[in-house]
């Protein structure tokens, strides 16, 4: 029983309902590792590798205390829970792995993979929303019930969800620790994808706390500075291109918020500026050219 309590709540609310099957027993018998096939449906993506050698000289001094839980599948045994301990078992040179033997039906397997992984805190954040988004779409939850199998509030697992909305960069940033989940959800105060990123690489320059974070994510929210900070659209670029191969200097189109804009010409010196006065006017710059700064 001291075994099973190692498990977590969510799952040892669902194993002892399962139909303990072609096992001995309750107990965990030792099968070997060969045999046992991975799950199509674990929700790990990334195994910290250093974590995993760890994990496999504790289990090449003390062996593995928790057993793995195996479903049969012909002649070999697919694995429902365990996954870091077996693979850790084949880092540590072990040819067998306890494991207790279970009739788990398919629409168990997603729900126990994710309850373990969860609910031990083996997966980042961004693992675990798309943990969650794959369990609610593939059994049909409501983020409640997805909640109440998995242990978590609702609003908890509707956090999770949001982080899915933050762009492939973010997220990965996310997965590695260099931005974490509540800076990412202040970020999403933001609309504009890119404005986010740059939010981003500013909090982790400074260090900024989660509150510091939704401060500034507010504050650039609030004063519509999201526009003035947006890339060009394709047109703009477009535009700029043509002016400065036309010029032969730096262009910039400049479209104000509402309507309108300025077009921004750079030179280098006196003589590149009497350059492109002539270019645009047509005329010299004799009159004029002790007027401008050299």
């Amino acid at each position: 029983m001291a075994e099973k309590r190692r498990l977590g709540r969510g799952l040892e609310s669902l194993i002892p309902d399962m139909d303990p099957g072609p096992a001995p027993g309750d107990g965990p018998e030792g099968i070997p590792l060969k045999k046992i096939e991975m799950s199509p449906v674990q929700p790990r993506f990334d195994l910290d590798l250093g974590e995993l050698e760890r994990l496999a000289d504790s289990i090449r001094a003390s062996g593995v205390i928790q057993p793995v839980v195996v479903r049969p599948a012909g002649d070999l045994f697919e694995l429902v829970v365990g996954e870091r301990r077996v693979r850790a078992a084949k880092l540590a040179g072990l040819e067998t792995v306890p494991a207790l033997v279970r009739d788990v039906p398919d629409e168990k397997m997603l729900e126990l993979a994710l309850v373990e992984n969860i609910q031990r805190a083996d997966l980042n954040a961004m693992e675990k929303a798309q943990g969650v988004r794959r369990m609610i779409t593939e059994l049909g939850l409501t983020q409640e019930e997805a909640g109440r199998r998995l242990g978590l509030e609702r609003p908890t697992i509707a956090n999770l969800l949001r982080l899915l909305e933050l762009s492939d960069e973010l997220q990965q940033m996310v997965s590695r620790g260099t931005l974490s989940a509540g800076h990412a959800r202040a970020l999403l105060a933001v609309k504009h994808e890119g404005v986010r990123s740059r939010l981003a690489r500013k909090i982790v320059a400074k260090g900024l706390s989660v509150r510091e974070a939704e401060r500034l994510a507010a504050r650039e929210a609030a004063t519509g500075r999201t526009t003035r900070l947006t890339q060009p659209s394709p047109n703009v670029v477009q535009l700029e291109e043509a002016l400065s191969q036309a010029l032969g200097a730096r262009v910039e189109v400049k479209p104000a918020r509402r309507k309108g804009g300025k077009i921004v010409i750079h030179f280098n010196d006196h003589d590149d500026f009497e350059r492109l006065y002539e270019a645009i006017t047509r005329q010299r710059t004799t009159d004029y050219a002790e007027k401008v700064p050299a």
